[in-house]
């Protein structure tokens, strides 16, 4: 039997506004329906002293803790791979409780079972939330970082026994902090602006800017790549690629970021398999927690809760681009 005209109408009236309603906590907007993400509460504490560090035993060795769905997280990681910095921070997994909404850990670190219990554990105001990625002294205990683009920073110049990878050098300093000025709005939180949009006009305005920018990121790789800032990898190519390495399993099906595949813009297409293939990055990209926590997190985008089947991560980003 065909449902009555009016009953559609009042359905999708009612849903629409529960939609804005479940839209509110999940992303907050401006009047015009514009993403506007929550302000996070930075933490820095006092940086030990090399001598300091060097002189710990393993188990008095900061904390370094992510998640694997989270793409700020992800950057930390990175810079914790590239550096080599295994022997000089304890990296800590953390993982996302879908029903609690809270970062759980497991095990539990020095009782603590949740990312707010750490936070707590470190004498973190009550008001602040608990986010990744966050790197904490545990002979303190203390919160010392838990910003990411700081972080990568802090990161990039923690003592390493291992490697001598420079992510920020002097001379290009300048070109990987105007990336960051470009690409962090329109692309990394860009996704998010696509997303999280209230209205038409707001999603179309979000997308421009990231479409713009990515156009932007093909001009200057076909003009001075191989990286962004030319021969040398650096933080500015680390902060893009976790967006980046998400496309096609989440942000595209999920955030309506599909005005143009990304094998559109070839010369973004072999930077992304090139930064694949440095040792210790493919470990870092888990598609199917990725999409298990996108799709099964995000309610208010995706009520149903179906998880979509996606191809293969390896054999996605090493694939030729279609001729």
């Amino acid at each position: 039997m065909a449902i009555p005209p009016l009953v559609v109408q009042t359905a999708r009236c009612g849903w629409h506004w529960q939609w804005q309603q479940l839209m509110g906590g999940l992303g907050p907007a401006d009047a015009e329906g514009n993403y506007q993400r929550p302000v996070s509460d930075h933490l820095n504490g006092e940086i030990p002293e090399q001598s300091d560090l060097q002189a710990r035993k393993a188990k008095d060795l900061p904390l370094l803790i992510v998640g694997r769905s989270c793409p700020w997280a992800h950057r930390t990681w990175l810079v914790h791979r590239l550096r080599q910095l295994a022997s000089q921070l304890t990296l800590l997994m953390a993982s996302p409780d879908h029903q609690g909404g809270r970062w759980v850990l497991a095990p539990a670190w020095e009782q603590c079972n949740s990312l707010l219990d750490v936070y707590r554990h470190c004498g973190a105001p009550p008001s602040h939330r608990a986010t990744v990625p966050v790197l904490v002294d545990p002979t303190r205990p203390a919160i010392l970082c838990n910003d990411s683009a700081p972080l990568v920073e802090l990161l990039n110049q923690w003592p390493s026994t291992e490697a001598e990878l420079d992510l920020d050098p002097p001379a290009l300093h300048g070109q990987i902090e105007t990336w960051q000025t470009l690409l962090q709005p329109a692309v990394n939180d860009g996704v998010y602006r696509c997303g999280f949009a209230r209205t038409q006009t707001a999603f179309h305005r979000a997308e421009t800017a990231l479409f713009d920018a990515l156009k932007n990121v093909e001009i200057n790789l076909q003009e001075s790549g191989p990286w962004l800032c030319g021969d040398q990898l650096t933080l500015a190519d680390v902060r893009l690629f976790p967006t980046l390495i998400r496309w096609e399993t989440v942000y595209a099906p999920l955030f309506g970021c599909n005005k143009q595949p990304l094998w559109q813009f070839p010369e973004l297409w072999n930077w992304r398999r090139r930064f694949f293939q440095i040792p210790g990055v493919q470990e870092t990209c888990d598609a199917t927690v990725w999409r298990q926590d996108y799709f099964g997190a995000l309610f208010p985008l995706n009520p149903g809760g179906i998880v979509p089947t996606a191809p293969e991560l390896s054999r996605l980003v090493m694939s030729e681009i279609p001729r």
